[in-house]
């Protein structure tokens, strides 16, 4: 079959492979001599091609060329569109339930009589555990387990949550349910690029749409339920009776992310990754699944078991060359060579491994550091928020219940566009996904002054930076770690913003509430950034994910 990619504005064009990669990809095909000419081409190099090919594991990185020729061939289809909607429903829970500790703290303070920070704090301790233990899960035990699981502990700890009698019952229910909730983004992420030809891995980007869509639809439902079914602000005291807003918020959500959890878990049926099963050797298995997903969106694909086992023997008879030319140069006897893609075992060496070299622990260590920064930054600039909303609204003229969801309604409107534009920005000649994130940043950073001089209504139409921010840092992670170890990557990326979103609340207790100071620290964070957005090594634009 000849492979017809799509060719985005400013893309450079087709590529030739090496040619060793090439004599890997055909030796064992049957082709014409057109098609055989037309096979040795695919949309783009791979990220690792280029200078520092001792990134990742050679008989890994080699079998990933095939597969990403494979998925290539196949295209994007019917499998690849229902994985977008469904790997979506992680960005919509991601989205809809952290969001919930902050709609429901009026509420739910005016009933508990607790300090508001503890709320997000336990929420916070359990993402941590959830981005942790299922980000670094999948890369053990597969992706299939942790992407099926995630959404159905969220449903269920989330509708126990609504039943909630006493802070701690709720504060406990809200730290489980983030456990599921934590391991939506790095999982999914993985499992979504793990499937998507190379020429559209921008849609990772795009993928941001389901998180404003979240927004969107949690602020609509919290809006007449907390405004309607909560105790009046001047209540002395306030009974569950009077205050069931929240409750029936936090019902609503919950059947619905167990609605999600179904469609994923009986409908639509998700294969194990196939760079997964690669990374266990079990390549019969990937071929297999590769070739299930062609059939699944009606075509075909020429790959077969004996493409992969070449290319192994190709990279082992490289390898053997350099290990004797090495004994000789020395003169000493060395031992056997290990090869990591036979392993996926938990252990040090998945996390040693994205540190192999100077490059790619420069990159892994700027991601780490990126996300932690905007973690603290955004979950102190969310905590702070509503006082300073608040505080400009009765500026304003009102600072009631109604104006504070209004708000969130326009945040959560103008997220919607910014997801689209993203995916159009990171495809850029000269801009990608480095420069995106990094204008990005400077714009969310740099819009937290329109805060304290204009109405919150239309200081809050400035609101597109930080949507787009997200979507291309949510998406560069993935398409730089291999997929060997991208859940291990994920998960230490996840955890880094984890464990500095636990700090902000901290900060919270002990901070003035009575100031907006934290808010333009955040801000002065989020553009900092931005600057070192633009020392990340590796550009993924016009360059394939292994």
């Amino acid at each position: 079959m000849s492979v017809h990619p799509i060719q985005f504005p400013g893309e450079p064009k087709e590529q030739e492979l090496p040619p060793t990669t090439v004599s890997q990809a055909t030796s064992v095909a049957d082709l014409t001599g057109s098609e055989k000419q037309e096979k040795q081409k695919v949309p783009l190099d791979d990220l690792f091609g280029d200078g520092d090919d001792d990134a990742v594991d050679r008989v890994y990185h080699a079998k990933a060329r095939i597969l990403n020729q494979a998925i290539q061939e196949i295209g994007f289809g019917r499998y690849q569109a229902y994985l977008f909607c469904c790997a979506g429903f992680g960005w919509f829970a991601d989205s809809v339930w952290p969001l919930i500790t902050g709609l429901i703290l009026t509420p739910v303070v005016a009933e508990f009589n607790f300090d508001g920070p503890f709320l997000s704090l336990a929420a916070n301790i359990g993402l941590f555990v959830g981005a942790l233990f299922w980000a670094l899960g999948c890369d053990i035990w597969g992706r299939r387990w942790s992407f099926n699981l995630t959404l159905l502990i969220t449903g269920i700890f989330g509708l126990a949550a609504g039943g909630s009698n006493s802070f701690i019952t709720l504060a406990s229910l809200v730290a489980v349910l983030g456990v599921g909730v934590g391991g939506n983004m790095p999982v999914d992420s993985a499992v979504f690029l793990d499937f998507v030809p190379s020429t559209h891995q921008y849609l990772l980007t795009v993928m941001a749409v389901w998180w404003s869509l979240g927004q969107l639809f949690v602020s609509l439902i919290a809006w007449p339920l907390i405004t309607n079914f909560s105790c009046d602000n001047t209540a002395v005291v306030c009974s569950r009776s009077e205050n069931m807003g929240w409750r029936y918020l936090l019902f609503i959500l919950g059947a619905i992310t167990l609605l999600l959890w179904g469609i994923r878990f009986f409908v639509f049926k998700l294969f194990e990754s196939p760079r997964y099963l690669v990374g266990l050797g079990q390549d019969a298995k990937a071929v297999e699944v590769i070739h299930q997903v062609a059939e699944f969106n009606g075509t075909s694909t020429n790959l077969t078991v004996d493409q992969l086992l070449d290319a192994a023997k190709i990279e082992d008879e490289k390898a053997t060359a350099a290990v004797t030319l090495a004994k000789i140069a020395s003169g000493k006897e060395q031992s056997g060579r290990r090869w990591l893609s036979q392993s996926s075992s938990l252990g040090l060496q998945n996390v040693k491994a994205l540190f192999k070299t100077r490059k790619m622990a420069l990159s892994t260590s700027l991601l780490i550091l990126l996300w932690g920064i905007i973690g603290l930054a955004s979950t102190l600039y969310n905590s702070f928020l509503p006082f300073l909303l608040n505080s400009r609204g009765n500026a304003f003229g009102d600072g009631s219940l109604y104006i504070t969801y209004r708000n969130q309604f326009i945040l959560s409107v103008v997220g919607i566009p910014g997801a689209f534009l993203s995916g159009w920005a990171v495809e850029l000649p000269y801009i990608g996904r480095r420069g995106t994130l990094a204008i990005s940043s400077g714009e969310q950073g740099s819009q937290v002054p329109f805060f304290s001089r204009l109405p919150p209504r239309e200081a809050l139409m400035l609101c597109w930076g930080g949507i787009i921010m997200y979507g291309v840092l949510y998406a560069v992670s993935p398409e730089v770690f291999p997929a060997k170890y991208r859940g291990t990557g994920n998960g230490l990326t996840a955890t880094a913003t984890r464990v500095f979103s636990i700090m902000a609340p901290i900060i919270a207790l002990y901070a003035n509430l009575e100031t907006a100071v934290p808010v333009y620290v955040s801000g002065g964070m989020i553009i900092g950034c931005g600057f070192l957005a633009l020392l990340l090594p590796y550009e993924p634009r016009g360059k394939a994910s292994i």
